[in-house]
């Protein structure tokens, strides 16, 4: 996507125990009845908590790397698309009083340019209530597909780490010091893998016009290709 104005995912903070979670939440939210469950590990599968290694996932880039995260936030985009038109709109209109007092203000009078100031400082506050208000409400839709495709990537992510012998899976979206993990080699990393069998599990169509894009805020490279994330709503007003 070519846009360049930015929204905000709440970060999920992920030190993933492996061994808490299935101890402690045995019967995972389930996936909704359109969306396969995850399959039943079978007898011979590792119990989970029961390894020692440990591993590392980008949640963040899981998720908007997923085709269901492409997709709704793809979708999400394009309903914010007539709000980030109208803040636009907006801003120019500001823009345009600025450039009148700044090349004309002094061929005024002063009860005149008195009225044009007081003109731009009024729209100026209601463009950055509105920006406010409308980076709010994406941020607040944003972060409710996050969350729902995390609920539904958990019990993956639990199956996989005790398939594979891991014991504690840490999150790696927020680059050291803002998180858990100071280093870790691409070797330990389960990212591809959980969105590989996500997407399997899920049944939603690779996108068609696949963006690759990196999540604001992910100190990590990127382990999956083709995630995008939502158009902003509205220029930073100046």
């Amino acid at each position: 996507m070519t846009r360049k104005l930015a929204l905000f995912l709440l970060a999920t903070v992920f030190v993933f125990s492996v061994l808490a979670l299935a101890q402690t939440d045995p019967a995972l939210p389930a996936a909704p009845s359109a969306t396969p469950a995850a399959p039943a590990p079978d007898a011979a599968a590792p119990a989970a908590g029961t390894g020692s290694k440990i591993g590392t996932i980008n949640i963040e880039q899981a998720i908007f790397a997923s085709n269901e995260g492409q997709r709704d936030f793809e979708t999400l985009s394009k309903k914010l698309e007539p709000k980030q038109t109208e803040l636009k709109n907006q801003n120019d209109e500001v823009e345009s009083l600025k450039k009148q007092l700044s090349t004309g203000g002094d061929k005024l009078s002063e009860d005149a340019r008195g009225t044009l100031v007081k003109q731009i400082e009024e729209k100026q506050k209601k463009l950055e209530r509105s920006v406010q208000d409308a980076r709010d409400d994406a941020q607040s839709q944003q972060n409710e597909i996050a969350q729902r495709i995390l609920q539904k990537m958990a019990p993956i992510i639990v199956k996989y780490a005790g398939d594979k012998g891991f014991g504690l899976i840490m999150d790696t979206s927020n680059p050291w010091p803002q998180g858990p993990v100071l280093w870790a080699g691409p070797s330990v990393d389960i990212t591809k893998a959980i969105v590989d069998s996500y997407n399997t599990q899920s049944g939603v169509a690779a996108p068609t016009r696949p963006v690759a894009t990196r999540p604001a805020g992910s100190g990590v490279k990127p382990t999956t290709s083709g995630a995008t994330k939502p158009a902003t709503t509205a220029p930073a007003p100046k």
